[in-house]
């Protein structure tokens, strides 16, 4: 556990703005008051969901995208705090557990080339470590029975995500992503590109939808890779939101059907909603309230285990959007499973 830092009092009195007559969320959320035996912590605790930062943009910068992503964790959690506590969003039934430091391999991936093969491999080594604490962190979150929100960094993360969770329920779990990549490239060194690849190919993956794939943005070969498996099922954003040839209910039960009999994790990749900073934003996307809609139909199943919010890149102007935005999904997820 040595590159989890706890969220503590400090940081959470620093950015709280406190108005009279009114009851912030980050004033009732939980916090651990020590880093020893964070299972058991967890375990006797009464509470529902935690929170975690995942600051990093090294995957990205493994699979040659625009870095960023470690921007959104503090975007996030400077509005998270600063929502209303009232009965619609449950402050007191939520952790936030703080956030993995990756402060050392953020400054080796800083001196590093991206035009150069031999930097991107030493980028994609970095990964792996990020992969082990992702892993083991998820792992014990899962196992002490609650349910881990993942906020920031890149699409990479989803390996440790699922990792972990299929080490704690001793099985290979199912996923619903929400995309606008299949995030199914080949194994060829640890990136953001290939997380869904190395957990499937690796047994922790078990069933795998992709839903709402950009044609203009998936290869032929990728396509094939997909067609041939019974265990991975996709459908196109075109196919639902241009053609209209799939309707968009439809599909969600039609996903359902496919990953929510087991244990499965939320994977919202940021590249698919239309205009949100992200490291590979796009013009044409789902809105935000499709997405919002998203996370709240697949929440409310029981075997709901994680959601992970991903790619979001923010900058000093849009900082306060991203926060918002992830913020709003955050709550969602939580008003399905405990309203």
């Amino acid at each position: 556990m040595d590159k989890l830092v706890l969220f503590n009092n400090t940081t959470r009195n620093k950015l709280l703005n406190k108005r009279s007559g009114e009851s912030k969320f980050g004033q009732h959320v939980k916090i651990l008051p020590r880093i020893s035996n964070i299972y058991e912590q967890l375990e006797s605790l009464d509470v529902t969901h935690v929170i975690l930062g995942l600051p990093e943009d090294i995957g990205v910068f493994a699979n040659h995208g625009k870095m960023g992503t470690s921007k959104a964790w503090y975007a996030t959690l400077k509005v998270l705090l600063n929502i209303q506590s009232n009965e619609f969003t449950s402050a007191n039934k939520v952790l936030i557990l703080g956030q993995l430091d990756f402060t050392s391999e953020l400054l080796a991936v800083s001196k590093l080339n991206p035009a150069k093969k031999k930097d991107i491999l030493k980028a994609r080594k970095l990964v792996d470590t990020i992969d082990a604490s992702v892993t083991n962190i998820i792992h014990q979150i899962v196992l002490a029975g609650k349910k881990p929100i993942i906020i920031g960094g890149g699409h990479n993360n989803a390996y440790g995500n699922i990792k972990g969770a299929s080490l704690a329920l001793n099985k290979g779990i199912n996923v619903i992503n929400f995309d606008a990549h299949s995030d199914f490239r080949d194994e060829e060194g640890r990136h953001s590109g290939n997380g869904f690849k190395y957990a499937f190919a690796e047994g922790f993956l078990a069933n795998y939808f992709i839903f709402g794939l950009h044609e203009n943005y998936t290869s032929d070969k990728i396509i094939k890779i997909l067609n041939i498996s019974k265990s991975i099922k996709y459908n196109t954003f075109e196919a639902i939101e241009v053609r209209n040839e799939l309707k968009y209910k439809k599909e969600l039960e039609r996903a359902a059907t496919h990953v929510a009999k087991n244990p499965f994790g939320i994977e919202i990749d940021c590249d698919a909603i239309e205009n949100m900073p992200s490291s590979a934003m796009t013009p044409s996307g789902f809105s935000v309230n499709r997405t919002r809609n998203f996370v709240n139909y697949f929440a409310k199943h029981n075997n709901a285990c994680y959601l992970h919010i991903c790619e979001a890149s923010p900058t000093k102007k849009t900082a306060n959007k991203v926060g918002k935005l992830i913020t709003y999904l955050i709550t969602d997820f939580i008003k399905a499973h405990n309203g």
